[in-house]
């Protein structure tokens, strides 16, 4: 249970933010704080804001923190985790309000914080910016003014500049590093410590190689997610793009980042020198000596082996990068087949719909989780059935910046996959044989999930996934419906390693908070959604709704991964047990069974000789007459008893009977009251059914129905036009407004206009490199005219289809 620390940190400090003194702070539930309370003035419609957004951030100890977007500043509340009992959460009231110097220019849709909790990250699609919490701060409105800072602000800020921020994320092992991907199909990590404008690193990604066509879907990036702490996971980037594929970049590191475990280290540089160079494959071999030199360079201490067993536990990278090899972008990961008809399918679930908006990475154990969100409603999951290597594209050298000491500062590299076709893997198929052939890793399909979302417009529903960080196999979604809880009762490797020999399971849907009336569900219901967990295994989640208001709920977790047991011999029993409880006996089983059988007690032959005035006579009779007494005299005593003790029950049973026969006559009554506008919405409704059915009729009589219906390639064909008109065309759009504003800023540095005329020169003075420019402009030449002849044909075969369509109808 974790206590908050907040009411000593103003005498401890005085530069920091101010706190409340302990007679002012009351501790109040976590849903009755009044940040949470709708504030006064012109409230927002919650319908307004479209995109989902997560105003809501926990540092994962004793604060949470809120954004205001009508005052536009942040909420800093401290937390007890059950407190008072194991089930409720008490924060601090009145919390502390910190105020960025600089107010962002932009709609917040995000916030997050770093590992350590300095600094909270304020995102959007316009910008982002970064709040320090801590420093020297100034009170100004009872509130703290922190220092706030503008990330990338001539690459995403600059003037007519259109490069949308589409995901941003703190990196796991270091807190000063973000990552950004943007419409550009550019991926960056930003160094706060360092430099706020110029990016570390730059990864052009380009999923379609030269030469090859492939639906424009593919250059249009959506999500991306970092690895985590298991083999080459934890320098592994996941990159989602909008039709679905998944690629990895291995290895990206931030530089300088020292949150790096040895044995992790030096698992997986033995791994590469066992497995590695002593494969009998060339190509496994290469590939194994770039990753032992990149592990040897970055860091050098494992080079070393002495140095193992000693204090170091925790190893720095240092800058590194390949000088004649660029990443190699390994995708799109495919499914493992069963046979070749789920080839063609081994790239998307045939069961989803829409675009692909969302992923999630996720390390269980020894299983490496990836979800998929769909715009239709849809969640894939699936499981890397192999581990990922590290691949370089020798041969493609990067772009290096370096100080006047020769150190590394940033890098920027082209990367695209490994030319060459990857056939997909079997079943039957052994993965060691594909050990360090730079072949990317296959998916094991766990599980495709169904939200059963209410259906929306034409650009679908938003999802957001977040893992509960007390049970690691609960994933929660966050949409336009409200909050499901989706937990993994299958887990192909952990349960290998555990000894467990039960057989696949479909994940658990469970919804947890619904936002729906029906078939319609407001847009963007939540604002903000965080789970919080203590070291004694409970756990919450925390929701605000559009209007302001908090909503936390326990989540159980002790029970939701044991496996279900039935008991078939004795499964009548559960369905009698509550009826016996809720239903009390009405007479005693006892009474039931009647008085007791008398045994006459034995007696001699002679006994009818003995007169009833005698002595043996009376004591005779007294037996009998005892035996009498204790048997029927007793027994109809208790009946009577039973009778008087039951008579209120029964009267109360009654009464309980006569009231719902009255609750039923007046529904009955409701139900005659509401049958003639039943009647009449009935008349009205089949009036309107004959006037589409005599629609339907005229529509039917025109030559449209009568046309021959499309083949399968014709249907095809007219799927990829669909795409082209309500995706690509976008992406297009971005990608030439991206290098527009590209070439505006090159042009305007002098410095750019001399080396590029520089680079002219030089070029002028080499005459292989005109000859290559006059091909290039020959077959430019050659393809203007084959594009004019197929215009021609094109408008032919147009023409030839108006005349056919004219003479049928």
């Amino acid at each position: 249970m974790r206590f908050s620390v907040d009411l000593q940190e103003a005498e401890a400090d005085p530069g920091r933010s101010p706190t409340p003194k302990r007679e002012e702070v009351e501790w109040v539930p976590l849903q009755n704080h009044p940040v949470f309370f709708p504030a006064t003035g012109p409230v927002r419609d919650p319908t307004a804001a479209r995109p989902l957004r997560n105003l809501l951030a926990w540092d994962g100890a004793s604060r949470l923190y809120f954004w205001d977007s009508d005052k536009l500043c942040l909420h800093q509340i401290s937390i007890r985790l059950g407190e008072p009992d194991p089930t409720s959460v008490l924060a601090a009231s009145p919390s502390k309000v910190l105020q960025a110097d600089v107010n962002p220019d932009f709609a917040v849709q995000k916030i997050s914080i770093n590992r350590n909790g300095s600094a909270l990250l304020l995102s959007g699609s316009g910008g982002l910016c970064v709040m320090y919490l801590y420093g020297r701060t100034s009170n100004k409105d009872n509130a703290t003014i922190c220092r706030t800072v503008t990330v990338g602000s001539q690459i995403y800020l600059s003037g007519s500049n259109i490069i949308r921020i589409l995901q941003v994320s703190w990196h796991p092992n270091s807190d000063t590093h973000l990552g950004i991907l943007s419409s550009d199909s550019v991926f960056r990590i930003f160094d706060l410590s360092s430099d706020l404008i110029q990016p570390e690193q730059e990864y052009y990604l380009q999923p379609v190689q030269p030469g090859r066509s492939r639906n424009a879907t593919s250059i249009c990036p959506v999500d991306f997610s970092f690895g985590s702490d298991h083999l080459w996971d934890l320098f592994s980037v996941f990159i989602l793009f909008n039709d679905g594929s998944v690629y990895i970049l291995c290895p990206v590191i931030p530089f300088g980042s020292s949150a790096y475990k040895w044995e992790s280290i030096v698992e997986i540089y033995n791994d590469a020198q066992t497995f590695g160079l002593k494969s009998s494959n060339s190509v496994a071999v290469s590939n194994s000596n770039l990753a032992i030199s990149w592990l040897e360079a970055t860091f050098p201490a494992i080079a070393d082996q002495e140095t193992e067993g000693s204090d170091l536990y925790v190893l720095r990278a240092h800058p590194y990068a390949l000088f004649d090899a660029s990443l190699s972008l390994q995708g799109p990961l495919r499914k493992v087949c069963r046979d070749e008809d789920e080839e063609g399918s081994a790239f998307r679930g045939a069961e989803c719909e829409g675009g692909a908006v969302s992923f999630l990475y996720n390390l269980v154990v020894k299983d490496s989780i990836m979800v998929t969100a769909w715009s239709g409603g849809q969640l894939q999951i699936d499981a890397l059935a192999d581990e990922i290597q590290p691949v370089w594209n020798v041969g493609s050298p990067p772009r290096l910046r370096v100080d006047s000491n020769d150190h590394i500062r940033g890098l920027a590299m082209i990367c695209e996959p490994t030319p060459g076709k990857v056939s997909p893997v079997k079943l039957n198929q052994p993965l060691d044989s594909t050990l360090w052939l730079g072949h990317p890793p296959p998916l094991l399909r766990l599980a495709i999930v169904d939200l059963a979302l209410p259906r929306k417009t034409k650009g679908g529903s938003l999802i957001m996934m977040f893992i509960d960080p007390l049970m690691l196999e609960r994933i929660f979604t966050l949409h336009d419906g409200g909050i499901d809880s989706i937990v993994l009762h299958y887990l192909p490797f952990t349960n290998q390693i555990s000894g467990k020999t039960e057989t696949m399971r479909t994940p658990s849907v469970h919804p947890v908070l619904s936002t729906c009336q029906g078939e319609i569900s407001s847009q963007a219901p939540l604002s903000g959604f965080v789970s919080l967990s203590d070291s004694f295994g409970c756990s919450w989640i925390v929701g605000v709704t559009g209007s302001r208001e908090c909503i936390m709920l326990e989540m159980k977790t002790w029970n939701l991964l044991l496996p279900l047991q039935v008991d078939m011999e004795g499964k009548s029993l559960g369905l009698e047990e509550p009826k016996e409880k809720d239903m009390p006996d009405m007479i005693s089983k006892e009474l039931l069974v009647g008085p007791k059988v008398v045994l006459v007690p034995q007696t001699s032959p002679n006994v009818r000789s003995v007169s009833a005035d005698s002595i043996e006579g009376r004591s005779m009779l007294h037996d009998y007459f005892k035996l009498f007494h204790e048997n029927y005299v007793e027994y109809a005593h208790k009946v009577s008893f039973e009778l008087k003790h039951h008579e209120p029950l029964l009267k109360k049973i009654i009464d309980d009977q006569h009231a719902r026969l009255r609750d039923a006559q007046q529904k009955l009554l409701q139900v005659e009251e509401k049958q003639s506008k039943l009647e009449n919405r009935i008349d009205s409704a089949i009036q309107l059914h004959n006037g589409l059915e005599e629609r339907l009729k005229r529509l039917r009589k025109l030559p449209g129905p009568h046309k021959k219906p499309l083949s399968r390639a014709e249907r095809e064909f007219k799927s990829e036009l669909d795409l082209f008109s309500g995706v690509e065309l976008d992406a297009l759009h971005s990608s030439v407004n991206a290098l527009t504003a590209r070439l505006r800023r090159h042009a305007q540095s002098p410095k750019g206009n001399t080396s590029n005329q520089q680079r002219l020169i030089s070029r002028r003075k080499d005459p292989v490199e005109e000859s290559q420019v006059s091909q290039l402009k020959s077959s430019l030449e050659k393809l203007s005219l084959i594009n004019s002849v197929n215009s021609k044909k094109v408008k032919l075969v147009e023409s030839a289809l108006r005349s056919l369509e004219s003479s049928r109808s």
